[in-house]
């Protein structure tokens, strides 16, 4: 029988509510630190496949939660499209080069550069076991663009958003190639044993509504009606981080099968605003999880009793952070674990 996490992305409204948390396997994990601190940067243990097998596997053996969501990055898409990519400490991801001055032609795909990572979905799946739901995700074409572009995160991506408006042609043909490798990477994963998968739209929110039609919601829109060509059972989560009011469009438009929610998000405004019976999932916000207390509980109650009528996976609204103690982490599950339905 399929797992609470995948029964529920497919659109039943179960008792209990499944919960994982985005950047599950991470630095907050003690046993990932010592890990990290054997095997080097964090380039190297995501095309180590035992070690990044490992780090995913972690937080299901400590914490039980009912999904597991591959370890890698979104910017395995253009590093196998041809560009550079190394993480500098302290600074964040570098792509070079920059498509801001350079050609998309003047990359050379490097296609056996995904290899690996299908390699570690066969080893989780192998070491998860029955029950619990194994996630593949990537970037989403907007959010992976940025970084491409410009070469590096930014704010506000002006960069970006500057050439879009400039020359639409050629940011366009961006995003197409964008897609294109990112339906072959999750239909890889799903071949080698993804259940479900992702798609992290970080920086939806930097765009005005026209750009967020042209260059979030259309491009979501193809790899969900791609990918269900080939996998029409495979439940697709859109997260549109900061997508705001549009998010009823984005769910309407692209058809993912359900939708995550940042922090920002009203629940009760979402539970009357989103389409009936469309699963969600979120949005306890990572920085209250950090802090602690009994706000934990009153906030955490608060999203689960304003998705009492629809499916909904508890989540956090982005990843948690690195100095987030496990016992708060403890705490939210004991109270998730502990809720049911009215």
């Amino acid at each position: 029988m399929p797992g609470l996490l995948l029964r529920t992305l497919r659109g039943e409204n179960a008792a209990e509510r499944p919960v994982w948390l985005m950047r599950q396997a991470g630095r907050y994990l003690p046993e990932y630190r010592q890990l990290r601190a054997e095997k080097g940067g964090f380039l190297a243990l995501v095309y180590d496949t035992d070690a990044a097998a490992e780090i995913t596997l972690q937080p299901i053996r400590r914490f039980g939660f009912d999904g597991a969501i591959l370890f890698s990055d979104i910017l395995i898409v253009p590093y196998a499209m041809g560009q550079n990519l190394e993480f500098l400490a302290g600074e964040g991801p570098r792509l070079s080069p920059k498509l801001v001055d350079s050609s998309l032609e003047a990359l050379s795909a490097v296609p056996e550069r995904l290899s690996p990572i299908y390699e570690t979905v066969t080893k989780v799946r192998a070491g998860l076991g029955s029950g619990r739901t194994l996630l593949g995700f990537a970037g989403s074409p907007w959010t992976v663009a940025t970084y491409m572009v410009a070469g590096e995160g930014s704010r506000d991506q002006h960069v970006t958003r500057a050439l879009a408006y400039r020359d639409p042609q050629a940011f366009q043909a961006i995003i197409d190639a964008i897609i294109a490798v990112t339906v072959e990477y999750l239909a890889g994963q799903v071949a080698a044993g993804a259940e479900a998968v992702q798609l992290f739209d970080s920086w939806a929110g930097s765009l005005a509504p026209s750009e967020f039609e042209r260059w979030v919601i259309a491009p979501n829109a193809a790899i969900v009606t791609a990918l269900r060509r080939r996998f029409p059972e495979l439940p697709i989560i859109g997260f549109p981080k900061g997508a705001g009011e549009k998010l009823p469009a984005y769910a309407r438009e692209t058809r993912v099968d359900a939708l995550g929610l940042d922090e920002t998000i009203d629940p009760l405004w979402a539970a009357k605003a989103l389409p009936e019976g469309l699963p969600v999932q979120g949005n306890f916000d990572p920085l209250l999880l950090e802090a602690g207390g009994s706000e934990i509980d009153i906030q955490a109650r608060r999203i689960l009793d304003a998705f009492a009528d629809r499916p909904h996976v508890f989540n956090l609204g982005h990843g948690i952070g690195q100095h987030t103690p496990i016992e708060h982490v403890e705490q939210l599950l004991a109270l998730v674990r502990g809720w049911r339905r009215p």
